[in-house]
């Protein structure tokens, strides 16, 4: 049964054709045979039902013409008259018909079944008072605009279904923009995370690694420091990599509290002593009363202090140093980091990296820029690198 019924639903034509031709039949065998006039009209009614729905506005036209005909050559109601009434409730249900060929039809509706009283209703109801006249010519009327009134709340049915249609088909593509712009970001911040924990802790390792392999025969105790320094920053790695990595699984819980919490100012002492194990010197100072900070302002700070002071343990060259300055304004935590070295090759700063450099810049300014502040990174004046930021608080208060 379903299956028959969504054939029928994909050839409504043929559904049509089949009433017609039924139509044309049932008013043939009412008549007993058709007159040339009759069969003209009964045959442009039959029509009229087969194509209703693939040229409805055609098809009313159709009607009022054979309507005017049956006026003028006096051919009064027959069976296949009820294809008005189809079309009637085709043109005023369907949202593809324009509204003046509805209205059109609703004038039809009206008046047409007056027009027929007042042509045939003498031969048809005998002679009758006005009061009858009304009576009868108000009991034809009805059905039509009935028929109307109907294929109207059908039509404002299926417009507002279809804007429902429309308006979910919209939300859904949102929706999955939505979600790719989402997963851009979430990608964009764990390459952050990646990016900033394994560029600092293997550029310590590394270090660590070269001053050991050349005292290794002729300072011990120092080769032991720095194989100490290696395993400790090795798990610290690992345990930042576990936090990063827990993100990744939605749901889960960490068993035994090996995920480390976010890095933020406070751990700042920690960076730089491991900075300075590693042989660079740097100069750390902190200005204006500490308060509360935002954690993504805290985590910005780490991050950025943490990845300018490898890009200057990469690339300042040998005998650098560098400065730390953290400023507590009344709006703002001002951030300087700058060295003395060689500074940075320019497609690093500028252009944001090629072939895999300069990602840690980027990253910088990504992060500066979700918590609203700015970032400004390049040469200093008189030889070396600085990067410097202004971090909103006005959320910390």
């Amino acid at each position: 049964m379903q299956r028959l019924y969504d054939f029928l639903r994909r050839h409504p034509t043929g559904v049509d054709t089949f009433w017609a031709v039924l139509l044309f039949g049932f008013t043939s065998l009412w008549f007993g045979g058709l007159d040339f006039f009759l069969a003209v009209f009964t045959a442009g009614l039959s029509l009229v039902v087969a194509l209703r729905r693939k040229a409805p506005v055609q098809m009313l036209l159709l009607t009022a013409a054979i309507g005017v005909g049956q006026l003028v050559f006096g051919i009064e109601t027959i069976p296949g008259d009820a294809a008005m009434f189809v079309i009637t409730y085709t043109v005023a249900s369907e949202p593809t018909v324009p509204r003046w060929a509805s209205r059109c039809a609703l004038v039809g509706a009206v008046f047409g079944p007056a027009l027929s009283f007042w042509r045939f209703g003498e031969s048809a109801y005998g002679r009758a008072g006005v009061g009858m006249s009304l009576f009868v010519t108000v009991l034809l009327t009805v059905p039509f605009v009935l028929a109307w009134v109907l294929g109207d709340s059908m039509r404002t049915r299926r417009a507002y279904w279809a804007q429902l249609e429309e308006r979910a088909a919209r939300l859904e593509k949102e929706r999955e923009a939505q979600a790719r712009i989402a997963v851009a970001a979430e990608r964009a911040r764990i390459a952050r995370e990646l990016h900033d924990v394994v560029a600092h802790n293997v550029s310590v390792m590394v270090v660590q690694a070269d001053g050991a392999a050349y005292v290794l025969d002729t300072a011990p105790e120092q080769t032991r420091q720095a194989l100490e320094t290696i395993s400790g920053t090795g798990r610290q790695a690992l345990a930042e990599m576990r936090r990063l990595l827990g993100v990744l699984r939605t749901g889960e819980q960490p068993e035994s509290g090996e995920y480390v919490p976010q890095p933020g100012v406070e751990q700042l002492t920690d960076l730089i002593d491991q900075v300075r194990s590693a042989g660079l010197p740097v100069d750390f100072r902190r200005e204006g009363e500490p308060r509360e900070v935002p954690s993504s302002v805290e985590l910005t700070v780490y991050r950025i202090v943490q990845e300018a002071l490898t890009n200057t343990r990469k690339h300042g060259g040998p005998h650098v140093g560098a400065t730390v300055r953290l400023s507590y304004r009344d709006d703002d935590l001002d951030l300087l980091v700058e060295d003395d070295g060689r500074g940075a090759q320019r497609e690093l700063y500028e252009e944001g990296g090629a072939d895999g450099l300069g990602h840690g810049l980027i990253g910088m300014r990504e992060r500066v820029g979700m918590v609203g502040g700015t970032l400004t990174a390049g040469p200093r004046p008189g030889g070396g690198f600085r990067v410097s930021a202004v971090l909103p608080l006005k959320s910390a208060r």
